[in-house]
């Protein structure tokens, strides 16, 4: 094959070489002359044959406006139509034909094959400005004091005081509180819980109730404590309905990021039902979207173009080769957790002397105890003393304590600071891991509190 070679394909389809090669042959076919005196006849067919095209083409042409003319005169008086009318026609059916394509239904036409072909599809706005202003309001900064404890070498402990940010939706009030929802991390081991509201006006929170396991709380402010002008100014968010997203519907993440204060991003849905395996090893059931999600929108909105909440933002992937991959805790399952937690009955401390007593030795399964011995992480019951208000609830030497009235227990130190609210003769329900041939199995019991003895 030459350079700049060409193939022509003829009748029989026998691709036949069109190109200037040096090894190329010269034809050794005489090349015929043209005929003498042939010039001028053909020069004279054309002419005519051209006149006769021209006056065909008048003659069809003035057919043409004659049966439009003749159309349209029943309806002009005239029997004719002008020049104006005509462009004012033609201008209108243009209209009319855009209007039908851009109205924003999906046009279907089929492919040879009969599959639809999707022609056009409603387009989306990027300008969510109104759907923000509406949202805001219901937005609220998290800022959370809290005490973690470390030990060094020689067993010595030392407690260290940290500050960490993050966000929180306003989900609704009862007759003396306000209630927001987020994550649980955000308030874990909180000393002190402070709300910023969009006035730029702060009030103290208490943990009104948190699910460890689905990573959501609800923190609650007594409504005295909030001015006057924060009341006129605060709402309360719409749920919306996370089982009909679709990928690609477009969301938008609102929230604290970096601590910064509230800001905006946009994105759209990128995986529905996505499992990610948490630090416990639970895994979660997620939202994925290329929304920015930054430290500090934890607890914060992730909103459907309606300005509805349909996920509460929880984490990202963070990892030099990772770029937009986001999660939320979707709506539809996260609800019937935070209005369970927003119905619990608040409490106050009680006087020490005034204390439910349960009457068991307790140890903590950590979760290097539970990889190491197949155990599920709680408390382990080692003792049960004899005539306690466990031994009458039905508890065993070996039963490990998950959860105490619906809340999840992983140390002695949790059980011990759930019970300052309790008081003795009371009744709530215990949740425990029993094994049974070798496994272990979820058990509810009813304790009700007794009174310690000295």
């Amino acid at each position: 094959m030459y350079e700049n070679e060409t193939y022509d394909e003829n009748y029989n389809g026998i691709y036949q070489t069109s190109a200037s090669a040096p090894e190329m042959r010269q034809s050794t076919q005489p090349v015929p002359e043209k005929p003498a005196g042939r010039g001028a006849g053909n020069y004279f067919r054309k002419l005519l044959a051209a006149i006769s095209f021209g006056l065909c083409f008048g003659l069809f042409a003035g057919l043409g406006i004659f049966a439009v003319n003749r159309s349209i005169g029943e309806s002009d008086p005239n029997g004719a139509m002008s020049e104006q009318q005509i462009r004012e026609m033609i201008q209108e059916t243009i209209r009319e034909s855009a209007t039908e394509n851009t109205a924003g239904d999906s046009v279907q036409a089929s492919s040879p094959s009969g599959i639809p072909v999707t022609q056009s599809v409603t387009a989306v706005t990027t300008d969510a400005s109104e759907v923000v202003e509406e949202v805001m309001p219901a937005m609220v900064s998290i800022i959370n004091d809290y005490v973690e404890q470390h030990t060094y070498l020689g067993g010595q402990k030392v407690e260290r005081e940290y500050t960490a940010s993050g966000s929180g939706i306003i989900v609704g009030e009862n007759d003396t509180e306000l209630l927001i929802a987020t994550n649980y991390h955000v308030i874990a081991d909180a000393r002190r819980l402070t709300v910023h509201f969009i006035d730029g006006s702060d009030a103290d929170a208490i943990v009104k109730g948190t699910d460890e396991d689905m990573d959501l709380a609800v923190i609650a402010i007594p409504l005295d404590n909030l001015q006057e002008g924060t009341k006129d100014a605060i709402s309360i968010a719409r749920l919306g309905d996370s089982n009909g997203l679709k990928l690609g519907e477009p969301v938008i993440a609102i929230g604290n990021a970096l601590g910064y204060g509230q800001s905006v991003s946009g994105g759209y849905v990128s995986a529905l039902d996505r499992e990610i395996e948490m630090e416990d090893g639970s895994v979660g059931t997620f939202i994925q979207t290329d929304a920015a999600i930054n430290p500090g929108n934890s607890g914060g909105a992730l909103l459907n173009i309606n300005g509805e909440v349909i996920g509460i933002n929880t984490s990202k992937i963070g990892d030099y080769r990772v770029e937009g991959m986001g999660f939320a805790i979707p709506i539809s399952a996260a609800q019937p957790i935070l209005e369970n937690l927003m119905n619990r009955e608040d409490r106050s401390e009680i006087p020490s002397a005034m204390r439910g007593y349960i009457g068991i030795r307790l140890q903590t399964v950590t979760a290097e105890d539970a990889a190491r011995y197949g155990m599920p992480t709680g408390i382990f019951i080692y003792e049960v003393f004899e005539d306690s208000a466990a031994s009458r609830a039905g508890l065993l030497h070996g039963d490990i304590i998950t959860k105490f009235d619906g809340r999840k227990v992983t140390s002695n130190e949790d059980l011990q600071d759930l019970l300052k609210y309790y008081r003795a003769g009371e009744t709530v329900e215990v949740t425990v891991m029993r094994s049974q041939s070798g496994e272990y199995e979820e058990m509810i019991f009813q304790l009700t509190l007794g009174e310690r003895t000295s």
